[in-house]
């Protein structure tokens, strides 16, 4: 089994629910210590119980909004503190929401930028060089089907996993001299609380993986001898994507459009 996981540390984010909680699980059963990172502070402390009882592994939880401005700053500085070095990043956090853009709440496209984007952007620029000079760990982004094309719907939440994408990728490309894993992953739908922050079944195009598909995906390309810069979670989904990339835009946008009932 690769070095990614027991002896090293991963910081999740999101990780009260959802896929971020599954890529506890599924680390922890590997012997890999954790950082658990989301708002919501019982359900860390949960789950930190859950991991420590089954697994053996000490998990380590901070209640933080990374939306707010300095956030990524503040939880290095909380970690350095506590003396804990990170191997693995995985950035998990992130929210989307449904309707036309003109109508979205001013408020929260501030949040879904800071949140898909800029926290994600300053926490790997925090963490990457200390995990590239270890090269033990991975760095994983959550992007989604969503970054393959517009998503008019979801306009928004569209265009920050396609910013996840391509910076991710970047990055894999810059490091790619170092022994660390890079990998965007991107899940179409996922039976997890998102869609209960998104507010709508619109949103909802193809069948409903559960949380463990999609991070047993990751784990797997991240196991191979040579990582892959992105994957795609389901067979639909890849060839989804594929087919967006090869058709004309304007086709690729009607196609979501539709799709997306926009």
């Amino acid at each position: 089994m690769p070095m990614i996981y027991r002896g090293t540390v991963a910081l999740i984010t999101g990780a009260s629910s959802g896929l971020g909680a599954e890529f506890a699980r599924q680390w922890a059963r590997r012997g890999a210590d954790v950082v658990l990172v989301a708002r919501r502070a019982d359900r860390l402390e949960s789950l930190r119980a859950e991991l420590a009882a089954q697994h053996g592994v000490t998990a380590h939880t901070v209640a933080a909004d990374l939306a707010e401005p300095g956030a990524a700053a503040a939880l290095k500085a909380e970690l350095d503190r506590r003396d804990i070095a990170v191997q693995t990043l995985v950035n998990n956090a992130g929210f989307g929401s449904y309707g036309p853009f003109a109508e979205e709440d001013p408020d929260e496209v501030g949040r879904m930028v800071a949140l898909n984007c800029g926290a994600v952007a300053e926490l790997t620029r925090a963490f990457l060089p200390g995990m590239a000079a270890d090269g033990r760990g991975a760095l994983v982004t959550v992007a989604s089907t969503a970054a393959y094309q517009p998503t008019p719907g979801m306009a928004l939440y569209g265009a920050t996993k396609a910013f996840v994408l391509s910076f991710t990728e970047a990055v894999a490309y810059e490091t790619r001299r170092s022994p660390l894993r890079v990998l965007a992953l991107s899940p179409g739908p996922v039976g997890t609380e998102f869609f209960d922050v998104v507010g709508s079944e619109q949103a909802k195009v193809g069948r409903l993986a559960t949380p463990e598909e999609v991070v047993t995906t990751a784990r797997r390309a991240l196991e191979r001898r040579s990582a892959p810069p992105s994957t795609v979670a389901g067979l639909g989904n890849r060839l989804s994507a594929l087919g967006a990339r090869l058709a004309p835009r304007r086709v690729a946008l009607a196609v979501a459009g539709r799709a997306l009932k926009a």
